[in-house]
């Protein structure tokens, strides 16, 4: 007798009697995806420009991703919305980034529904639509999309990947991670890396890992379900991190500079048809010098800078491929719908001189041409949390002008490829339909002849606002089908309709012509008036792709048009109330799991307490109390918050309590005890009084003298003269009983961890106001995406 089975929620198909003897079983039909239905795999660059892959016209060697435009098709007028979480909640759930409550990162999200971090469920992400079709659902990498505060073990899950239909996850939740001591969450839990970086661990080789891993547990069992998988590396986010054999593959490549750079790239994107015959190079950037202005000195920093860059996107590259490579082996290739795209364009995060510790920049503590020379040979190592300067990242969107952040199409406009053997007959063809990231959710369901669910997990879904783009797999003269698309990002805006655009930058067109620092203009009802009557620029993007010919003045009709029309858009999408980097906007309360306390109590053994939940001693009394039992051998970290780049440690080695206070990487603060640690019961206790105010516009907390007790005697004291005034660590949070990922103090090697004894708890106590300047902290945050 063949297996009988039914639909859940239909009728019971089989006969039920009084006995076995008299009834026939059916059994509800396990879910199943339709036979043939393809694999889908997203693979989501990070702060990678138009200009930066190999077949974008790029000397940076990106052979393999470059091999799937070959194999597909290569967009040339593909957008985002210019900064990271926003565009990935347009890439996952088909609405637009305000309309998903994400204007910007989780991070500095405000009370208004466009604009308060928070993805709505009734805007249903692509993971949660295909597990309801029978695919596997996997989410490999960067996140950042789950609400700031709801990042630690107190949860709640429902907004982390696990929550919101994806089966499996391996990566990190925040927008930025160490390449070599990462933040890793496996699932619902963080967990440490697999191998040290002195064994040769890179974040990048350990995801692609993962979802090699992902993909062949399920195959091996079940061939033909088919898979979803979102990969988002870390790169090309900073830190830019790449073993130095690769960054050394470029070495003098980019001795010429920056200017040059984006000559050799706009010519090639001509000759390879990138761009449009007429295309024109736009402005040298009034932000960035030029390059035979600079000092010998700094060229040659500079020049590592992106030679680094370089290798870390080719070492990317590499490691894409093994996952490639691996669909290929394993026959899955040909019926893998893949898309890659960029978040968004080259990212200015480093500076106008770049960075080797993003963590000075976001304390405001200045960076030295000798000390960034100094650090030259260990760029794209774990020493260091490195990033280039301005000029490279507007080189990176060639031929674009500006960066991420802003609505100019060196922000919006990104590297975009799709590729799909079996459904897609043309190869290694260029498209230049209009398309942005929310098409991309649309486009998936058409290939797969799904339709857009009105309903998932019980809740009443709202309209994809995205339109697919499968049309244009055929045909590459197909007239565009998105007409429209609005862009807003920290009042920057911008609007497209067929084949015009209009931007109204804020605070202007570059930083030296506004005369304004980003962040720092205020967008008051008056000003805004001022900015719609004289400051939007237009462009007819049909025939002026670059943005090079503002007609503005001789299309005024066409201007008001389209200013009228962003104000539309700007109602249907809750894109209203405009924001801007403020002291009002950084003041503002959030909800919290937990209120704020004077006294924390850590516990060994736990998670990490990320960031931005840990307790915060910058800029105020407090005192480090451990209570533990000690016996023969006893050593290791009581507590710890920060890593290399800057924080602080309590630890017991060779006897003795210590505490090291690692001011942004430059300098170890130590103290010591006199005597050593005495078995038996103990409470070992530091202390830090404050002995003058911060100077945070200066990058300076608040001196103070640190103090060391054993059971109540005094046992060691010092000063410790420079702190950080705002931020302790780029994404190493607060570990009890051990050191989690790059080590505070090279007085020890991690994790260290607590033994010889028993670590009961360690208790934080925090007194004294807590000192904030809210303009200074606004321009740390904005930074920091």
């Amino acid at each position: 007798m063949s297996l009988k089975e039914y639909l859940p929620g239909t009728p019971f198909p089989g006969v039920i009697g009084r006995t076995d003897e008299e009834s026939s079983p059916a059994w509800p039909a396990p879910l199943r995806a339709k036979p043939g239905a393809p694999n889908v795999l997203f693979i989501v660059l990070d702060d990678t420009g138009f200009g930066q892959l190999g077949c974008y016209g790029s000397p940076i060697r990106t052979p393999n991703l470059d091999r799937l435009a070959k194999g597909g098709l290569l967009y040339n007028n593909m957008h985002t919305t210019a900064l990271c979480s926003p565009t990935r909640s347009c890439i996952l759930t088909g609405r637009n980034h305000h309309s998903n409550g994400m204007a910007a990162i989780t991070e500095i999200s405000v009370g208004y529904p466009g604009r308060n971090g928070t993805i709505p469920f009734e805007n249903g992400f692509l993971s949660e639509m295909l597990a309801g079709h029978g695919y596997n659902t996997y989410c490999v990498g960067k996140w950042h999309l789950t609400p700031a505060e709801q990042t630690s073990a107190a949860g709640p899950y429902s907004r982390w990947p696990l929550g919101r239909g994806f089966e499996r996850y391996y990566g990190f939740l925040g927008g930025d991670t160490h390449q070599y001591y990462p933040d890793l969450v496996h699932d619902n839990h963080q967990v440490r890396p697999p191998k040290t970086p002195e064994e040769g661990y890179h974040l990048t080789e350990d995801l692609v890992d993962r979802a090699i891993g992902f993909i062949a547990d399920a195959k091996q069992v079940a061939p033909d379900k088919p898979f979803f998988l979102y990969f988002c590396t870390g790169a090309m986010h900073a830190p830019h991190h790449v073993p130095r054999e690769w960054a050394d593959r470029y070495k003098g490549q980019f001795d010429d500079g920056w200017d040059a750079y984006r000559e050799k790239v706009f010519r090639r994107q001509l000759e390879t048809g990138v761009l449009p015959p007429g295309t024109r190079l736009s402005r040298h950037d009034p932000d960035v010098q030029d390059w035979d202005s600079l000092s010998p000195e700094e060229r040659r920093l500079y020049a590592r800078m992106m030679e680094v860059f370089a290798g870390f996107l080719e070492h990317t590259d590499h490691h894409i491929g093994r996952l490639i490579q691996s669909l290929e082996a394993s026959g899955e290739l040909e019926n893998t719908l893949i898309m890659v795209i960029s978040d968004n364009g080259a990212s200015p995060e480093g500076g106008l001189h770049g960075s080797v510790n993003e963590l000075k920049f976001f304390n405001n503590a200045p960076e030295s041409l000798e000390q960034n020379l100094a650090a030259l040979d260990e760029l794209g190592g774990p020493r260091h949390f490195n990033h280039y300067p301005w000029g490279w990242a507007w080189a990176g969107n060639t031929p674009f002008k500006r960066w991420k952040r802003e609505t100019y199409r060196g922000g919006t406009t990104d590297p975009f490829i799709v590729h799909w053997p079996r459904g897609i007959q043309a190869r290694g063809e260029i498209r230049s339909q209009y398309c942005h990231a929310i098409d991309m959710v649309p486009t998936v369901l058409d290939c797969l002849g799904i339709d857009p669910p009105t309903e998932l997990r019980g809740v009443t879904q709202s309209p994809i606002e995205g339109v697919s783009f499968k049309y244009s797999f055929q045909d590459a003269d197909a007239e565009s089908r998105h007409h429209t698309q609005y862009f807003e990002m920290f009042s920057h805006r911008a609007l497209y309709h067929d084949g015009w655009r209009a931007v109204c930058p804020f605070p202007g067109p570059s930083f030296t012509e506004s005369h304004e620092p980003f962040g720092m203009l205020k967008l008051t009802e008056a000003r805004l008036r001022e900015f719609d009557t004289e400051g939007w620029e237009l462009y007819h993007v049909a025939e002026d792709c670059s943005e090079t010919r503002n007609v503005a003045a001789q299309e005024r009709d066409k201007l008001i048009e389209m200013i009228a029309r962003w104000y539309v858009e700007a109602g249907r999408y809750d894109v209203l109330p405009l924001i801007t980097p403020s002291r009002e906007l950084f003041a503002v309360e959030r909800p919290q799991i937990s209120r704020e306390r004077e006294r924390y109590v850590y516990r060994p053994n736990t998670s990490p307490a990320p960031e931005n939940v840990a307790v915060h001693v910058l800029n105020r009394a407090h005192a480090i109390t451990a209570r533990v039992e000690v016996e023969d051998g006893v050593e290791g970290v009581l507590l710890c918050h920060g890593g290399l780049t800057g924080g602080y440690s309590l630890f017991v080695k060779d006897g003795k309590l210590h505490y090291v206070y690692n001011f942004v990487g430059e300098r170890e603060f130590h103290l010591e005890s006199s005597v050593d640690v005495p078995k038996g019961h103990a409470e070992l206790r530091f202390e830090f009084q404050p002995t003058g105010a911060p100077d945070l516009p200066a990058g300076r907390g608040a001196p103070g003298r640190g103090r060391l007790f054993i059971n109540g005697d005094l046992v060691a004291q010092s000063d410790i003269s420079e702190t950080m005034p705002l931020l302790i660590s780029l994404g190493e949070g607060l570990t009890c009983g051990r050191d989690e990922n790059s080590p505070v103090s090279q007085r020890y090697q991690p994790p260290f961890a607590f033994k010889g004894g028993t670590l009961t708890e360690v208790v934080v106590d925090v007194s004294g106001e807590h000192v904030h300047d809210a303009a200074t902290e606004a321009n740390t945050v904005m930074a920091r995406q």
